[in-house]
């Protein structure tokens, strides 16, 4: 079971799409053992930070101790703002080099049936800053394989640390393991931490135990040696050391966390081979009052966990204000409700007071009106600084928080950009955040980017209240405003950067360059900015050959080869390559687009950048990788999605694991065409275990069926309409051995009643299909074959799953579930599963089929607390304690069901979704009872006014 899960991960990580691969399953049940799989008998991870610049190197040695060649699989996590620049195999003794390629071929990107981007796959272990390298190979027997990959990043400044992630997943046990991390600057090392590792969920492991209290405790086995500009880090655990971690090779994310010196006035230069790079990052300056409007989501789907972090953080976030602050509150759904309407207040005890209250509040329901929102907080802010004659001597800023995308209003994306950049007219910054999976981020990052601002993605599972707060942290105290960072005229030229319309504390700009003059004996810089108080002005002449001999010495001491010698040159060309990806994203027309667009995919072939516009192709044999390509060449599978792109490369979309089939035998059949199946979470699984998605509401609600034996239920009905009928069997098995139930209940047969073109008739068992309409045919489950005939296709992918499409519009997925050693408890069966429901009607019903068109809401019943209660301990530091109790509820049609938070593993455990469960055989939630939907046989269609479902419409 370890194996099947860990595959079906890979594989949708791989695919970056939530649909089923017809032979993908046959794979896992028949190609992959894990005694089969190659041994990593090493793997290291070599990082090089000169000055902030992060040049890493990762090497896995894979060892295939079997006669037969067998497949290895290497897969590196990378941080989303890293590059790529070179990716070697070296298989049997060859060298296989990869090359960096521009993009060519163009294809519309798949959408859902909501016209929705499909979201990328997650294999349970990726962070919202980490993207996935992956690459497969085959190993001949009794050989190995060497991967080589390096990456490149610049560090990021955040509330006064850099902080440099390796992540150390190898998915088993590694006999040689190894992390160096070697840290060279100019400045002095002031501050240097390294964590425990941490896992998917942000959640501290060490092989020490817990961590002390104070500084953090590094993993087992780190060694540390350090002077004032020099530190080298290595972590070297063994095989026992590793398992005590985790015995499956997930050991998490190893963390350097580090700051420096910060030099008084312009900053630090550094130069080298005609390049330099200037860090800017001024301390010991007087806060710039700002003037802020939260604009926050309470929708529907903020309901629970959601919504309870938020206020936490708002809550914590409020204490921070400081006196000189303005702000005001703007919470949205299909409603828009505004705190202090026409106004931003002063920071007084009495309107935290009141602000609490009005947080505390809020209850999720409707909607999503982004347009609404975004134009109601600028409207606030824009009247505010007219009324106050536009005082430059504050930081204004909208803090945009949402987990969704346009429901109500306007929902058309580039009507909602225009329509923000007129509102906001650059008076002020939009800083956007989007929560969990559901999110356009596209475009709130764009939004953000077109006002100055920044975009932060939250985790679905992440600590919201955390990252939230830590968010504002970063933005919350402005130093600086109005930015511009000059050099002598006619000494320096494609200089990035060096406009900036704010700077926080604890944050660093940095700008690169290169210099027209190399023999030129100095530099004049000039810096010019507004503060609390009144415009700065700092200058200097930069002695250029004396910061060339000391850059050059930093270099020497890292060691780190000719890449080193570059080190200026890299970070010019790195910055420059984001600079450019940030005005493609920015602009307006095709033709702009297009010139930028040639501009940064140069720049990214010059230094070798895996980027949104390169490919890295791999000359390899015929077979050697999953998939295969013409010319002989493929792409890696490495995540670099640009949110700018309406379009995807079909060579950059990641390789799947395939395995051919035998070519079936008889004149009604043939190979189906390989295309993935994207299927909805709106199943019956299992126990079984329902699950339904309200696409309209973003909520996902599930619940059990605790039926008889041989009782056969209604799961769709639409016989009147569309002509089809859904119905399933139940049968039994005992409960496993000390649990709660005394019987378990699958479905062994899954019958569907087609009316149209023709009657025709299908059942489905894990054993066979039964196909009775214009022939009958027999098809036994452990082949793979198709049929089409008058509009109705069925396709068996062996040993997996059944697909049923009618007339291009209705689509339903059959997982086939079967045992080879079946336990007394388990029995083989099936799992039925809505893949497209556009031909179904609005008077669909069964106990799924009832909630294909209908909407629901969902309300946070408050808790006993008294509102007295919460105003008086809203000044105390336990506030947000008001909030962490309530009762959800689910709203649909006249009724109100209460409902639990749970989860629920669907497609064969691949995915796990959030929902909100039932109780009682979905009591109030379905119209009617159980009863109502057992059915008499199994081709039962309800012929009669109200069929043998008495609540059929």
């Amino acid at each position: 079971m370890i194996v099947i899960t860990l595959l079906l991960c890979l594989i949708l990580s791989a695919r970056g799409e939530d649909g089923l691969d017809a032979e993908d399953d046959v794979l896992l049940d028949q190609d992959f053992d894990i005694e089969t799989k190659p041994h990593i008998q090493d793997l290291s991870v070599k990082t090089t930070i000169i000055s902030r610049y992060a040049f890493t190197a990762v090497s896995c040695t894979m060892l295939n101790r079997h006669s037969a060649a067998t497949k290895g699989v290497f897969q590196f996590q990378i941080p989303a703002s890293a590059y790529v620049s070179n990716f070697t195999m070296i298989i049997g003794g060859r060298v296989y080099p990869s090359e960096i390629k521009p993009r060519e071929k163009k294809v519309k990107q798949n959408k859902d049936g909501n016209g929705k981007p499909q979201k990328e796959g997650q294999n349970g272990q990726s962070e919202s800053e980490m993207e996935m390298f992956r690459v497969a190979a085959n190993v001949p027997g009794k050989n190995r394989a060497v991967f080589l990959l390096t990456y490149e990043e610049l560090l990021q400044r955040r509330l006064g640390r850099y902080e440099h992630v390796t992540s150390l997943r190898p998915m088993q046990l590694v006999s040689r393991l190894t992390v160096d991390v070697t840290i060279v600057d100019s400045s002095e090392i002031t501050r240097l931490d390294v964590l425990p590792l941490r896992n998917a969920k942000s959640i501290a492991v060490n092989g020490n135990g817990p961590k002390i209290q104070g500084k953090p405790t590094p993993p087992v086995t780190t060694v540390i040696k350090q002077n004032k500009t020099y530190c080298k880090i290595t972590f070297s655990p063994n095989i026992v050391q590793q398992a005590r971690i985790a015995t499956n090779g997930i050991l998490g994310d190893f963390i350097v966390q580090y700051d420096v010196e910060r030099e008084l006035g312009i900053g630090d230069i550094q130069v080298l081979n005609g390049h330099f790079v200037h860090y800017f990052a001024p301390k010991d300056l007087p806060v710039v009052p700002k003037n802020v409007v939260f604009v926050i989501d309470t929708s529907a789907s903020m309901v629970g966990t959601k919504m309870r972090q938020t206020k936490e953080a708002l809550f914590t976030i409020l204490k921070d204000l400081r006196p000189n602050d303005r702000f005001n509150f703007v919470s949205f759904s299909n409603r828009i409700k505004v705190w202090q309407p026409g106004q931003l207040v002063a920071v007084t005890p009495n309107n935290i007071r009141d602000a609490k209250k009005f947080i505390y509040m809020i209850t999720p329901t409707g909607g999503t009106d982004i347009n609404g929102a975004i134009q109601t907080g600028s409207s606030l802010l824009s009247n505010y600084l007219s009324s106050t004659g536009g005082n430059h001597n504050s930081v204004s800023l909208i803090i945009f928080l949402t987990d969704g995308r346009p429901t109500v209003g306007e929902l058309k994306s580039p009507i909602i950009l225009s329509n923000t950049k007129s509102a906001v007219q650059e008076q002020f910054c939009v800083f956007t955040i989007g929560i969990g999976n559901d999110v356009d981020y596209r475009l709130l990052e764009r939004m953000s980017l077109e006002n100055c601002g920044m975009m932060r993605r939250i985790h679905e599972e992440s600590d919201a209240s955390t990252m939230l707060k830590g968010f504002y942290d970063e933005i919350g105290t402005p130093l600086l405003s109005d930015i511009r960072v000059g050099y002598t005229e006619d000494s320096v030229q494609y200089v990035t950067q060096n406009l900036f319309t704010n700077y926080f504390n604890g944050s660093e700009i940095v700008i690169a360059g290169k210099l027209t003059n190399r023999s030129a004996e100095s530099l004049h810089v000039q810096v010019t900015a507004s503060n609390s108080d009144k415009s700065i002005v700092l200058e200097t002449d930069v002695a250029l050959r004396e910061r060339e001999r000391e850059t050059q010495r930093q270099v020497e001491a890292a060691n780190a080869g000719s890449v080193g010698d570059e080190y200026t040159e890299r970070v010019w060309g790195f910055l420059s390559v984001k600079d450019g990806l940030k005005s493609r994203l920015r602009s307006q027309g095709s033709r702009e687009r297009e010139e930028i667009t040639q501009q940064v995919t140069n720049l990214s072939l010059a230094y070798s950048f895996l980027t949104p516009l390169t490919n890295l192709v791999l000359e390899t044999p015929d077979a050697l990788l999953d998939g295969s390509n013409l010319n002989n060449s493929v792409a890696a599978a490495a995540s670099t999605a640009d949110p700018s792109e309406d379009v995807e490369d079909v060579e950059d979309k990641p390789q799947s694991l395939h395995r051919n089939t035998k070519q079936p035998v008889g004149t009604s059949v043939r190979k189906p065409i390989k295309k993935s199946i994207t299927i909805s979470k709106t199943s019956a699984d299992g126990d079984p275990h329902f699950v339904v998605e309200f696409p309209l509401s973003k909520l996902t609600v599930c619940f059990n069926i605790n039926g008889e034996p041989g009782h056969i239920l209604r799961l769709v009905s639409d016989h009147k309409h569309s002509g089809v009928t859904v119905n399933g069997k139940l049968i039994g098995a005992p409960a496993p051995a000390n649990s709660r139930k005394q019987q378990r209940t699958y479905f062994s047969t899954i019958t569907i009643v087609v009316e149209r073109p023709r009657r025709s008739y299908i059942e489905i068992t894990p054993r066979k299909v039964i196909l009775d309409g214009k022939d009958r045919l027999v098809l036994p489950c452990d082949t793979t074959v198709a049929v089409e005939s008058d509009g109705l296709a069925v396709a068996i992918a062996g040993r997996s799953n059944v697909t049923v499409t009618i007339e291009g519009t209705i689509g339903f997925v059959i997982l086939v579930h079967q045992y080879k050693n079946p336990a007394p408890y388990q029995r083989d069966h099936l799992g039925f599963y809505i893949s497209n429901s556009k031909g179904l009607s609005k008077d669909s019903h069964g106990l799924l089929g009832q909630f294909l068109y209908q909407e629901v809401g969902l309300t946070e019943l408050p808790s006993n607390a008294t509102m007295d209660e919460v105003i008086k301990n809203s000044t105390q530091a336990a506030a947000p304690s008001a909030v962490l109790t309530t009762s959800p509820a689910l709203k649909i049609k006249d009724r109100t069901v209460s409902v639990v938070k749970k989860t629920r593993k669907i497609y064969s455990g691949a995915q796990t979704v959030n929902c909100w469960f039932v109780k009682n055989n979905a009591a109030k939630l379905i119209d009617g009872q159980y009863e109502d939907y057992v059915v008499s046989h199994l081709f039962d269609t309800g012929d009669g006014p109200h069929g043998t479902n008495k609540h059929e419409k």
